[in-house]
């Protein structure tokens, strides 16, 4: 399995506040979300929650992994796992800069339900917790990829998929994507974040299938 870690991608989150024409709307009574949904940061009701979901997907890739690495009886499946925690610290903590940057904040905890996931993944155990945790992966990084397309420019990713040689589940070229546009300068920087970040979580998506699809082989032998 090639180690693809988030380390090799630039994430550049834009952390410049950029002065932003609807903080002009806020009144002066205090105020703090003006007429276009706009914090008193400069930062985008949409932005924000955009922050706030990706930090929770990344945070429960992190538990996962590091459940993954003490029960998972396959070496393979305990060397993703660590991938996994290794790269997605990494990106987790350039979310946070740019949450602390722009006061957002982010869940403390992983959801109720990656919460009741990591459960029934703790009561397993060997090749069952090994197939139950693969299957897990290939869900969260789709929802992940998912989640990082909605900010990438979509003429860019459909020629991305269509030109990949190794069919839709692939490799995509960390310049083939490019982030979608926008005049908002916190918008662009979480956009060219969601636009480096993609090759790199496209290709944790077809790593986790590979495993998956391991991990069901031996299964039947």
């Amino acid at each position: 399995m090639r180690k693809a870690g988030f380390l090799a991608v630039a994430l550049a989150l834009g952390l410049t506040v950029a002065c932003n024409k609807d903080n002009a709307s806020n009144n002066a009574n205090g105020s703090t979300v003006g007429t276009a949904g706009r914090a008193d940061n400069g930062v985008s009701s949409g932005d924000r929650d955009f922050v706030r979901d990706v930090a929770s997907m990344n945070a429960a890739e992190i538990e996962l992994g590091r459940l993954a690495s003490q029960r998972a009886a396959s070496p393979d499946v305990k060397q993703f796992a660590q991938m996994v925690v290794t790269d997605h610290t990494s990106a987790g903590d350039k979310l946070k800069a740019f949450a602390s940057q722009h006061a957002i904040d982010v869940p403390a905890q992983i959801s109720d339900k990656d919460r009741d996931l990591q459960q029934k993944l703790s009561e397993k155990q060997g090749l069952e917790f090994d197939k139950a945790y693969a299957d897990a992966m290939v869900d969260q990084h789709q929802s992940l990829v998912d989640k990082l397309e909605s900010r990438i420019d979509k003429d860019t990713l459909s020629k991305a998929k269509a030109n990949n040689p190794n069919g839709p589940d692939g490799k995509i070229q960390a310049t083939a994507v490019m982030p979608e546009k926008s005049d908002d300068a916190n918008t662009m920087g979480l956009n060219q974040w969601a636009a480096d970040t993609y090759p790199v979580a496209y290709a944790h998506l077809q790593a986790a299938k590979d495993l998956r699809d391991g991990v069901k082989k031996r299964s039947t032998n």
